[in-house]
């Protein structure tokens, strides 16, 4: 029954026209705009290099939060969750299908980019094992962001706050713009954000070739807890 049901969350956010424009091309865009016009100084090294891992946060929060929080709050409006909780698939099933079809999303993103990212001329290093903790970490810590917002707001809020989020984290969560460029008191702040934990925390292993980014990690499993707990709490299945 899980299976079928992610499968079939899967199926439904490819066919979605706005969810595939926050999962592959927006993110696709800009990585492809940004390696090949210099808009953004990256400081040294090739563009390729600084803005793959960043675009690689932002494809996993686009999945994990933005389109999580959209669809499931949506489907929360119109009964379909209620009636879901009703079937013979227990509620943790269906969130276990949600998530394995935000994997599955996230891996073919993934690939697209990376795909791209190599035909630009992107060069990574370090440990694959730091990459998919960082992408499990951060995934998980979006995933609880965006059901919990998708369980407490009503659908049109939801809408629209995930969308400002999606575009304010763009701008100020290093994605395509160094924290460094930001004022001294403001990096701070920023460098605590999910997105910015995240992207950093790739950038230093991909780009950099680090080992274990601990600090980044501790971000995100501290997202990770609060976000799963708070929409494990709160969330409203009606």
């Amino acid at each position: 029954m899980i299976a079928a049901q992610a499968a079939l969350e899967t199926k439904m956010l490819l066919r979605n026209g706005e969810q595939l424009l926050l999962t592959v091309v927006i993110p696709t865009l800009l990585l492809v705009l940004f390696s090949s016009v210099d808009i953004v100084d990256t400081g040294s090294g090739r563009s390729v290099d600084f803005l793959t891992p960043g675009v690689l946060a932002l494809a996993v929060m686009s999945t994990a939060f933005t389109g999580q929080a959209i669809a499931t709050g949506f489907e929360r409006r119109y009964g379909v969750l209620k009636r879901l909780a009703a079937s013979p698939l227990p509620r943790w099933g269906l969130m276990t299908a949600k998530t394995a079809s935000v994997l599955v999303t996230e891996i073919l993103q993934v690939i697209l980019l990376t795909v791209i990212a190599f035909a630009l001329g992107w060069s990574p290093h370090g440990n694959p094992f730091a990459v998919l903790l960082l992408m499990v970490l951060g995934t998980a810590a979006f995933s609880g962001l965006g059901l919990l917002m998708a369980g407490t707001l009503k659908a049109e809020a939801t809408l629209a706050a995930a969308n400002l989020v999606f575009l304010l984290l763009l701008v100020g969560g290093g994605v395509v713009v160094p924290l460094d460029k930001f004022p001294a008191g403001a990096q701070d702040a920023l460098g605590l954000l999910p997105i910015s934990a995240l992207s950093d925390g790739l950038r230093d292993v991909l780009q950099h070739g680090a080992g274990m980014p601990w600090g980044d990690m501790g971000i995100l499993a501290v997202w990770a807890v609060v976000g799963l707990a708070a929409a494990g709490k709160f969330f409203r299945w009606e």
